[in-house]
């Protein structure tokens, strides 16, 4: 895949997937409501202005697929066309989302259990892109028989993971930033697969990448951190969870919620230089920039990064 979308972009196509069920392969258009999608445990609730650009990213994706049985490159992409039907917006609230998938994906959802295995839950609560894609494409693999790992040379690994030429070039890079924090997620009591990694050297340079995987014997713990609200999870998976985990609310207002009141009284500009701005607004836009920043409601430094929003917060 080339493009490749971010990973609120990713999150949305296996919505899409999920809602067009055992119709995926056929050339129909799919619908679905906003109100729905913003259902969805783990998405990022969206309006008409957010939505937009992602499908902007889905339908910039490019997929490369060469058959070495048939000798044909195939290339296509994700989307035909998306709508977005926002006649009801002024008196509902709602959009109507339609789409139809594009030829080279309805094919190869037609001649694969790729899409079928897939643990979509699991996929919604995953926080990195690179996380997504690496999970989906062993996911796709993991009911082979008499397979259980699979070798990836330096260049196949980029290109799974979308990333471009010039970005993380030194394997280093590479692996501190994308295949260890996504093993590490995968690993986690998020997805039913565990993952291990071998590097092969030639001298002492990485020539490819062996990524190996089994299913977790155990997984009580997987639904049960899935039943989970988010905050807190990077404090439970890093072992921490015993220390309180300040988390941004989730919700509502921050009005008599305590670190959150004191600081939006202390740093939030006065409305007329006396009256103190709508706590339930200035909660509300401050987790609508925190999803546009991809920054998370428990992560570590929440409360400096409100602190500091806040100074430079303005009502209108």
């Amino acid at each position: 895949m080339q493009n490749a979308p971010s990973l609120r972009a990713l999150k949305m196509f296996h919505l899409m997937i999920a809602t067009a069920g055992g119709r995926m392969a056929d050339n129909v258009r799919h619908e679905i409501r906003l109100s729905d999608i913003n259902k969805i445990d783990g998405m990022v609730r969206h309006d008409r202005k957010t939505i937009t650009p992602i499908f902007g990213e889905l339908s910039a994706a490019t997929l490369i697929h060469d058959d070495k049985e048939k000798k044909r490159v195939t290339i296509g992409g994700l989307l035909d066309e998306a709508q977005i039907d926002y006649s009801e917006e002024d008196a509902t609230g709602d959009l109507l989302v339609k789409w139809t998938f594009r030829q080279t994906f309805r094919d190869m959802a037609r001649d694969s259990n790729h899409w079928a295995i897939l643990d979509r839950q699991a996929v919604f609560h995953l926080g990195s892109k690179y996380s997504v894609l690496l999970f989906q494409h062993i996911a796709s693999l993991q009911n082979l028989k008499h397979k259980n790992s699979k070798r990836f040379t330096v260049l196949e690994l980029r290109a799974l993971f979308g990333i471009p030429k010039g970005t993380l070039s030194r394997f280093a890079d590479l692996n501190k930033w994308a295949i260890q924090p996504a093993m590490t997620e995968i690993n986690s009591d998020l997805t039913r697969l565990h993952l291990t990694v071998n590097f092969h050297k030639i001298g002492r340079t990485v020539a490819e990448v062996e990524i190996a995987w089994e299913v977790k014997e155990d997984l009580t713990k997987v639904k049960d951190e899935l039943d989970r609200p988010k905050v807190g999870r990077k404090a439970r998976r890093d072992g921490t969870a015993e220390t309180p985990v300040i988390a941004f609310p989730v919700s509502g207002s921050v009005k008599d919620t305590q670190p959150w009141d004191r600081i939006a009284r202390d740093n939030a500009p006065r409305i007329d230089g006396r009256h103190v701005p709508d706590l339930r607004v200035l909660a509300d836009t401050f987790r609508k920039w925190c999803g546009e920043k991809s920054i998370p409601l428990d992560t570590a430094s929440i409360e400096k990064t409100f602190t500091t929003w806040c100074k430079s917060y303005s009502a209108r």
